[in-house]
């Protein structure tokens, strides 16, 4: 801004009296008797001061008293100067139109409260030197010195105020007046200096080097300040007193070219500030927005891979499956629910720093929400849920198919053992060719097989039992199972019909015999079941088993040690079996029968039984050391659950019990904010110090899930529960000190002492009645009339929308903070800033590039560029910006 312009804007604060304009007259009359060599002095200032400003209208003088003696270049000075409009001047050229021009320019002077004492219009124009300078003096008294004020002193005692103050800090300068302080010049480079440190050297400036100390100011002046040279050097200082009002002439350009740099430095620091703002709140918003868009996009892909419910085929790779999901949840989740956290906290800071700086609240884009990540980190847990349900299905599935199928395979291989060869065997017609006892052999040795093939007939049912089952247990080779089962049904059915056609035909023949040897018989009747029985005996010692309990071990003990009572009741049936076979032999001996040593009932010889009673005794050991065994595992898996659950046991209530300590420091009016703060840090701390407890839990949790073990009496608590717990807990810490924080900086910005917020906290607690830090609406109506406000229907709703914008029907602490303190806020404005935005302009309604590259740092300067519209108006330069609707827009508002 120049300092014509700044007279102008500062022309009607103040009004010299009669009295001061008569007391300067006085002093500029006996000035010039005095020394008249002042004269030329105060010709050439008074001369370079109008044509400073003349030259803006195209024009100047040569002459000072002839170039005025018409008028017309008096009354444009004096438009320049004050910006208002003189009447309109006579064109002729007679003595009478000059004296009418000049004295219409003395009337528009006396009209400015000024009055001019012996100075006539008539001497004015017959080129009175005196007067004519009298007159000049005057005007830059009236509009160039009037209107300057330093601390309650104003005119030529504030001008020199305000020299002094701006010098004080200079070696060899000590301005007391406006003429011999100023002849050594080194005044004048300080004032510069002072200012633009670019501009002079100061440091190289000798006190003994006036001439060239004077030249420097005004070279420098003229060149870089627009203020044009009006004293000579060696006048100055060859003038023992320096004409004063010369001197303060030129000063005072300096301080209205100066004091407009400070003006515009004021508004170029204010629209700094409030763009640095913007600048910093539109970087949170594209950091929420990067955040936001990355979290939801690696729950976008999480979720599906969740959502893969392929079984596979082997307890392998589903135990892989389970070590990836673990990977999951101990490397790749955790860090994501820090950014979900940190994401709320960022968004809950923006939104203050926006409230705070009285800008919009910020939307964030479609779908990115917190409400919206909330809403997807919720279904991310259900589907995580559901897929760690389903993993420990599947395992537990595969875990009893490999057990039926394994049962599956040994039931088999014994069926097909002992019908190996037995369809030949009843093919054969044998009796044909045999003699009576072989005939009665051959009928009780088939008797005996159809007495085994019956006791066999439960077997096949367990093997078609168990091949249905894996079928529905959806077994990976159910096609082989099926094949082998069909082969085994299909061979039991051929070996019914063949049994059913060798009974027929030996009953054809079996009147032709009547021996029967009864002892064979016997032996055979009583060797074939309790071989049966042996090998019942063998295959459930032998079975495999599983069990999940020392219960359910303690039970198959049980049925054992059952089992073992049992073995002297079969060792008498053994040894009454081999009796049979004793008599047989005495007999023989006795009467001298040769026997053959072949028993035609049966297959089975006494041998037979004592190596497969030895096999029975060998094998109830081997069933005792695996019972043993599996009680040991049992046992260790007790004490695996016991571990896990006396320490969650004591974590979940802890976490419970920091949940609600948090809660109540959060709602405590006792103490200041930073104690809040202090204290909230602390408990922050001993959380993070406690995790090690959490992981020695996830370390015992992957023990037990190590161990198959999937129940837990002892407790209540899942690991599950814990997770959810711990997140929870880190959550409301950090949410809470957030919280803290935010009103932190809401008392700092809005000047609310301690006493008010916990007045404030107070009545939100009273009202407070579910104790969670939020109030239902009629509470909140209820809190505000008992602070005295009367409130009607739409007035209430009106400060609702304020507290409750998105309308969840709650109102937090920090929202009702920010309504009572709402009205108190002294923020800036949109108008503020379009003001600041006219001073850089010189009051036009658009500005410039180039005075914005001028007035503001770089990167401020080409941020409003980028963003500010091309103004639009005929009166304007291209490429001129409209700042009016930019000022607008950095609020929300619509243009003013």
């Amino acid at each position: 801004m120049t300092a014509v312009e700044t007279q102008v804007q500062y022309s009607t604060s103040y009004m010299m009296t009669t009295e001061d304009y008569m007391h300067q007259e006085e002093d500029w009359d006996r000035d010039l008797l005095l020394d008249p060599a002042w004269e030329k002095q105060q010709r050439k200032t008074f001369t370079a001061w109008c044509n400073s400003h003349l030259r803006k209208a195209g024009t100047q003088i040569e002459n000072i008293e002839e170039d005025f003696r018409n008028g017309l270049k008096l009354m444009l000075l004096l438009e320049v100067i004050s910006g208002e409009r003189l009447p309109k001047p006579d064109k002729g050229k007679m003595r009478f139109h000059k004296i009418a021009n000049v004295n219409k320019a003395l009337d528009f002077i006396c009209s400015k409260g000024v009055k001019l004492v012996s100075i006539g219009a008539e001497e004015i124009v017959d080129g009175n030197v005196k007067m004519t300078l009298g007159m000049i003096w005057t005007i830059i008294l009236r509009f160039a010195i009037q209107d300057i004020s330093v601390e309650e002193t104003s005119a030529k005692e504030g001008l020199l105020l305000w020299c002094q103050r701006k010098t004080a800090p200079y070696r060899n300068v000590n301005v007391q007046n406006f003429h011999i302080s100023w002849k050594d010049g080194l005044a004048l480079c300080a004032l510069i200096h002072r200012h633009r440190p670019d501009l002079i050297d100061y440091s190289k400036l000798r006190k003994d080097d006036p001439i060239g100390n004077l030249n420097t100011a005004f070279e420098v002046a003229e060149k870089f300040l627009d203020i044009p040279k009006m004293l000579d050097a060696e006048d100055i200082v060859n003038t023992p007193k320096p004409d004063e009002k010369a001197i303060m002439t030129y000063v005072s350009c300096f301080y209205h070219a100066f004091a407009g740099a400070e003006q515009a430095e004021t508004a170029a620091n204010r629209i700094c500030k409030v763009l640095a703002v913007n600048q910093e709140n539109e970087r949170l918003m594209e950091e929420y927005e990067k955040l936001a868009s990355e979290l939801l996009e690696w729950i976008r892909r999480t979720i599906p891979w969740l959502e893969n419910r392929v079984a596979e085929q082997t307890m392998r790779a589903m135990q892989q499956k389970l070590e990836d999901f673990r990977d999951y949840r101990r490397v790749h989740k955790p860090p994501r629910v820090q950014e979900k956290c940190q994401l709320e906290i960022n968004f809950n800071t923006l939104q203050t720093k926006l409230r705070l700086s009285n800008r919009p609240a910020f939307m964030p884009s479609e779908g990115k929400m917190v409400s919206d990540i909330a809403n997807a980190w919720k279904g991310l847990e259900q589907v995580e849920k559901g897929y760690e349900e389903w993993l420990l299905t599947e395992i537990r599935r595969l875990e009893r198919l490999d057990h039926l199928a394994e049962k599956f395979k040994q039931k088999c291989n014994l069926h097909e053992s002992w019908t190996a060869g037995k369809e030949d065997l009843l093919a054969q017609k044998d009796y044909e060719s045999a003699s009576l006892m072989e005939i009665r052999a051959l009928m009780r040795k088939h008797e005996a097989f159809e007495s085994d093939l019956a006791a066999h007939q439960d077997r096949v049912e367990q093997i078609a039992a168990i091949a249905q089952e894996l079928n529905e247990l959806d077994y990976h080779d159910a096609a082989t199972v099926n094949a082998r089962c069909q082969g085994i049904c299909d061979q039991w059915d051929n070996l019914g019909t063949l049994t059913q056609k060798r009974r027929d035909a030996l009953e054809r023949v079996e009147k032709l015999w009547e021996t029967i040897d009864q002892l064979y018989l016997e032996f055979a009747k009583r060797a074939a079941p309790f071989n049966n029985w042996m090998d019942g005996a063998m295959e459930d010692l032998q079975d495999m088993f599983i069990v999940h309990s020392i219960e359910e071990i303690q039970s198959l003990i049980t049925a054992h040690d059952q089992f073992k009572a049992t073995l002297p009741e079969a060792d008498k049936e053994r040894m009454a079996t081999m009796g049979i076979q004793n008599e047989i032999m005495k007999i023989a001996q006795t009467y001298g029968i040769k026997l053959s040593g072949i028993n035609p009932y049966t297959n089975l010889s006494p041998q037979d039984i004592s190596n497969k009673w030895e096999a029975v005794k060998h094998l109830v050991p081997l069933r005792d050391q695996m019972l043993q065994e599996e009680v040991a595992r049992q046992q260790a898996n007790e004490r695996l659950r016991r571990q896990f659950a006396a320490q969650a046991n004591v974590i979940g209530p802890w976490i419970q019990t920091k949940m609600e300590e948090i809660g109540h420091v959060s709602v405590d009016i006792a103490g200041s904010l930073e104690e809040q703060m202090n204290n909230l840090k602390q408990y922050e701390q001993n959380i993070i110090n406690y995790k090690s407890n959490i992981d020695k839990l996830e370390g015992d949790h992957q023990l037990s899930q190590e161990a198959l073990i999937f129940d837990n009496k002892h407790t209540n608590y899942t690991m599950e529960h814990i997770r959810v717990g711990w997140e929870q807990l880190l959550t409301t810490i950090a949410r809470t000190i957030n919280e803290v924080e935010n009103q932190i900086l809401t008392r700092d910005a809005k000047g609310i002492s301690q006493e008010q917020l916990n007045e404030f906290r107070a009545s939100f607690n009273h009202f407070d009645r579910k104790r969670n830090g939020m109030m239902d609406p009629d509470d909140f109506r209820a809190c505000l009339i008992s602070m005295g406000y009367d409130l009607g229907e739409v007035e209430f709703a009106r400060i609702m929308t304020l507290v409750d914008p998105n309308n969840t029907g709650v109102v937090t602490f920090q929202a009702f903070i920010d309504f009572m303190t709402r009205e108190t806020a002294e923020t800036d404005t949109a108008e503020q800033v379009m003001a600041s935005f006219k001073i850089l302009a010189s009051d036009k309604t658009y500005i410039t590039v180039e005075e914005l590259r001028r007035e503001l740092p770089p990167e401020q300067a080409e941020y409003c560029i980028s963003r500010m519209t091309k103004y639009i108006g005929a009166d304007a330069p291209p490429g001129a910006l409209d700042y009016i609707s930019f000022s607008s827009a950095l609020y929300g508002e619509s243009d003013l």
